[in-house]
């Protein structure tokens, strides 16, 4: 993975930051677990809505709440800042490791898609959809921090 395409370190403290909070938010916009206030403003859409009327008029702005738009966009900067922020020492070993996360998350996504495809249907399947745009990161991120801290914890074990 060319170190170019990752963003300067200082950037993981800021993703991480934002990562957690945007994370408890998505969890509470999908589970409704704690409604969030509703943020409605006209907004230009790139699928417009046609009108009832006789001449069905296009309407390119839209009245939408932007709470989960705010949310959702949150939660990918963050994420991709927390996942492609250079550790304080990047080297091979590194590269490697989150070469290997990256593959094991896109494969482990793509199995939950296909299981997905076979067993879930209905609305269900608009929500299972929903997740795994998200997932790829998640999975990512996390799979990415074990093994730095498995690696870090073999070597302090070896000191």
């Amino acid at each position: 993975m060319s170190h170019s395409l990752l963003l300067p370190h200082r950037y993981k403290r800021i993703g991480w930051w934002l990562f957690v909070p945007s994370l408890l938010l998505g969890i509470f916009v999908t589970t409704n677990l704690y409604e969030l206030p509703e943020l409605n403003a006209p907004m230009f859409s790139l699928l417009p809505e046609y009108s009832q009327d006789k001449f069905a008029r296009t309407i390119w702005f839209i009245d939408t709440n932007l709470t989960h738009t705010i949310v959702g966009v949150l939660f990918i900067v963050s994420a991709l800042m927390v996942g492609f922020s250079k550790e304080q020492n990047e080297d091979e070993y590194i590269a490697r490791l989150r070469l290997s996360s990256l593959l094991w998350a896109v494969l482990f996504n793509y199995i939950l898609l296909l299981l997905s495809f076979i067993f879930v249907y209905g609305f269900g399947f608009f929500t299972v959809m929903l997740y795994n745009m998200f997932t790829v990161l998640l999975l990512f991120i996390f799979r990415f921090q074990y093994l730095l801290y498995r690696s870090k914890t073999a070597l302090a074990d070896e000191k």
